[in-house]
C-alpha cells in the first residue's frame, strides 16, 4: 500500500487505487475492468461519508459491514455484498472487526446498470471468484475471463433488506432519531407527540408519506437493524431481543423472519 497526503492508497494490478475507490490520476488506464482491494476495519471505525468514480461491490471476507447510504443502512455478514454505483455518497463502518474486499470496476466497462444500492448474494463460487482476480499475478486472458464469470455472479438476494429511512419532517424525525438510541422505547405515537409538539395523526402522516411505512412497520425495521450488528458480534437472541424491544425470544425471531425471510440463524450462517 502507499501513502499520499494522509489517504492511503492500494497498488493492484499495476495501477493505484485509493482507499475511496478513485483512480490515482497520472497512473494511466489499467487493463482490468475490475479492480479488487483488500482492507481491514476495526471495531466501531468508519469510513465517513465520500463517493467512488467507479462502481463498488463493498463485501466482508470475515465479520460485519455496514453501509449507509441515501438515508438507509444496510448490515451485510459474508454471505451478502452492496452493489455501490459510482457517484453514490455512503459511509462503511463496522460493529466489529472485519476484514473486507471490495471490486472496483470502472462504469464505462461494466454492463451492470443497477442506479440504487443494491445487495448481491455472495456465492461460494463468487468468493473465490474475488480472491482469484486479486491475484496481480493472472494473465490478461484469465483475467478477462474471471471477471466475466463475477460480472454473472451478481444476482439481488432474495432475503429483503432491513431499511429505516428518516422521515423529512423535522418532528418526526426527532421521533427516529430517539428511537435509533433507544430501540427498546415503547411509546405510542400519541406519546410521542406531546413531546415533539404534533398530534399522533400528524406524526402517522409524515412516517408513511416519508419513509414509506406505517410507524409500527418502521419501528420494528428499526429494531431489526439495530439487532443485527449485536448478533454478528455473538450475542445471543434473547439479549438482543430484550435490547431492542421484544418481550421474548420468539417474537423477536417471529419479526426477523416476517421482515427479513429468513430467521437470524440462516440470516447469519457462512
Amino acid at each position: 500500500m502507499l501513502k499520499n497526503g494522509g489517504d492511503v492508497h492500494h497498488e493492484v494490478g499495476g495501477h493505484i487505487l485509493s482507499r475511496y475507490g478513485h483512480l490515482v490520476p497520472g497512473n494511466g488506464v489499467p487493463d482490468a475492468a475490475v479492480v479488487v482491494a483488500s482492507f481491514e476495519v476495526d471495531d466501531g471505525q468508519w469510513y465517513g461519508r465520500h463517493w467512488h468514480a467507479t462502481h463498488q461491490l463493498a463485501w466482508a471476507e470475515k465479520g460485519v459491514i455496514a453501509v449507509r447510504a441515501r438515508g438507509n443502512t444496510w448490515v451485510l455478514p459474508p454471505t451478502m455484498a452492496l452493489w455501490i454505483p459510482a457517484g453514490t455518497e455512503h459511509a462503511t463502518g463496522a460493529s466489529g472487526p472485519v476484514t473486507g474486499r471490495s471490486l472496483y470496476y470502472l462504469p464505462d466497462r461494466c454492463p451492470v446498470r443497477w442506479s440504487a444500492p443494491t445487495v448481491v448474494g455472495v456465492s461460494p463460487l463468487l468468493r473465490e471468484l474475488i480472491a482469484y482476480l486479486a491475484d496481480e499475478g493472472l494473465s490478461a486472458n484469465a483475467r478477462e475471463r474471471a471477471e466475466a464469470v463475477v460480472l454473472d455472479q451478481l444476482r439481488p438476494v432474495s432475503v429483503a433488506t432491513v431499511l429505516a429511512p428518516l422521515p423529512r419532517d423535522d418532528r418526526a424525525r426527532h421521533v427516529a432519531r430517539a428511537l435509533r438510541a433507544r430501540p427498546a422505547d415503547d411509546r405510542t405515537l400519541a406519546q410521542w407527540g406531546a413531546e415533539v409538539g404534533a398530534s399522533a395523526r400528524t406524526l402517522a402522516r409524515a412516517f408513511a408519506a416519508e419513509t414509506g411505512m406505517p410507524f409500527g412497520q418502521w419501528r420494528t425495521r428499526l429494531r431489526l437493524q439495530t439487532a443485527m450488528p449485536l448478533l454478528a458480534g455473538g450475542a445471543t437472541v434473547a439479549a438482543v431481543a430484550v435490547r431492542v424491544g421484544y418481550a421474548s425470544p420468539s417474537a423477536f425471531v417471529a419479526a426477523f423472519r416476517r421482515v427479513v425471510g429468513v430467521p437470524p440463524g440462516a440470516y447469519f450462517s457462512p
